[in-house]
């Protein structure tokens, strides 16, 4: 195959933990795509973050599409917002935290998947909210 469509209509969301304040709308992976990276798009619910996270491997990148927030990566943090750009290299520990009125947006990707899409996949399923749908099909 040349090429994958990922289409919103058939995209599946999943949170990793019920406790969790983020979710992922799986766009391309090992399991759809037979790569070895992967692409979502993570939401984050105001004032939601990732938990504190590393990478032994991977990088992880994010490009914001929707409101705003903070990064935190091995003691600094910087303000992100709608075009801003986010490179992580292995072994930072990092933290994505939404600081907007709304919900927070991302691109997110990472190369090598070093389980992530396993470890999201394996979490439960979610449902696109309204302003969700709204969102995605306007960016």
């Amino acid at each position: 195959m040349p090429f994958s469509v990922a289409g919103l209509a058939r995209a599946k969301a999943f949170r990793i933990s019920p406790k969790d304040t983020n979710y992922f709308v799986m766009l391309f992976d090992h399991e759809t795509d037979a790569i070895d990276n992967i692409f979502v798009i993570e939401i984050f619910k105001p004032g939601g973050a990732t938990p504190p996270n590393e990478h032994a491997s991977a990088h992880e990148f994010f490009h914001v599409l929707h409101g705003e927030g903070l990064a935190r990566c091995d003691g600094k943090a910087v303000a992100i917002k709608k075009g801003d750009s986010l490179l992580l290299h292995p072994g930072s520990e990092h933290v994505i935290e939404n600081t907007g009125p709304g919900k927070l947006y991302t691109l997110t990707v990472m190369t090598p998947n070093e389980g992530f899409a396993e470890l999201i996949r394996g979490g439960d399923p979610v449902e696109l909210d309204a302003e969700d749908v709204r969102i995605l099909q306007e960016l």
